[in-house]
């Protein structure tokens, strides 16, 4: 076996797997750095939300997913991954997890499966067929959640519509919000070197008030569309609510997302009522499932075009 991080094609590997993840409005707000034989991550704090994520939430989020993909790339080497999160909170906030390798198993069939949807892994804001998930497929997605430390709990049809009005009253306090829709633009234009949100992947506005689809400032410029009238709603908790736990919650989100990919079923994210003001009740636990941390809709979409991302030398080897 060859030490994932020996050699420069191995530390590219490695960086490609993380930078297709997911991450808020498409910012990619993270940096590595490759020291011999360990990686470390970095929030790139120039490109945190301040207005909807003043706390880092979406931005640990965001990592977090980065760091699974990057924890799967050194499986596929027959190495195991091991994680120090947040190492040094006070003294360098910017500083999220050093990873080293150590020799392990050789990978599992599962683990080659995930790994080897990351490129074909996609935000669908589109509107979905209508099929329902079949149970073992729920059963995969729970239990992908749960391998990382999270919970993922599928919302039955009342519980669902509460929920998604719940988003609606967030999504229009937000366009409401004019530091909100400024902090938005710059992550929403449709030009050749516009980062963020393509137009190309906003998909159609929903016909009506079907579904809350966040708006991206873009108002009735969309064609409309008629969407799923079943929706298949799932939140995902973590016990608490601090960095950590943010970290926690996006490499869950990231098993989950590359676990419905791999089975066919498509994905898009709901964040608007964790985006709202902090109204002081936001480090308080949901019940008996704990912390919300992001709330899914899950279906069988068209296929969708991939969303740009940073190139390697802007986001590898980079921090001052």
């Amino acid at each position: 076996m060859v030490q994932p991080f020996a050699t420069p094609a191995g530390v590219r590997r490695i960086v490609e797997a993380a930078v297709a993840a997911p991450s808020v409005h498409n910012t990619q707000p993270w940096l590595f750095h490759h020291l011999r034989d360990s990686m470390t991550v970095y929030a790139d704090l120039r490109r945190q939300l301040h207005v909807t994520d003043p706390l880092g939430r979406c931005l640990g989020l965001s990592c977090g997913a980065a760091l699974f993909n990057m924890r799967l790339a050194i499986r596929m080497t027959g190495y195991e991954a091991r994680v120090l999160p947040l190492p040094a909170p006070r003294g360098a906030p910017d500083l999220l997890a050093v990873v080293r390798a150590v020799p392990g198993e050789p990978p599992s069939p599962n683990e080659q499966r995930l790994h080897a949807v990351i490129p074909h892994r996609r935000t669908n804001r589109f509107p979905f067929d209508g099929r329902l998930l079949p149970h073992e497929t729920v059963v995969d997605l729970v239990v992908a959640a749960r391998h990382e430390g999270a919970t993922l709990v599928m919302l039955d049809g009342r519980a669902a519509r509460t929920v998604l009005d719940m988003v609606a009253a967030a999504e229009r306090a937000l366009s409401r919000d004019e530091a909100y829709r400024c902090e938005l633009s710059p992550w929403a234009r449709d030009a050749p070197d516009a980062e963020g949100v393509p137009r190309r992947a906003f998909g159609p506005r929903p016909d009506g008030t079907e579904l809350p689809l966040r708006d991206f400032g873009l108002g009735a410029s969309r064609e409309a569309a008629r969407f799923e009238r079943t929706r298949q709603i799932a939140a995902l908790f973590t016990g608490g609510d601090s960095p950590r736990d943010w970290l926690v919650a996006g490499q869950a989100l990231q098993r989950v997302l590359l676990t419905a990919t791999a089975h066919g079923v498509s994905a898009s994210l709901f964040s608007q009522p964790l985006d709202l003001p902090d109204n002081g009740r936001r480090g308080e636990p949901t019940g008996t499932l704990g912390h919300l941390q992001m709330l899914l809709r899950l279906g069988y979409g068209p296929p969708v075009p991939a969303v740009p991302r940073r190139p390697l030398h802007e986001v590898f080897n980079t921090r001052r």
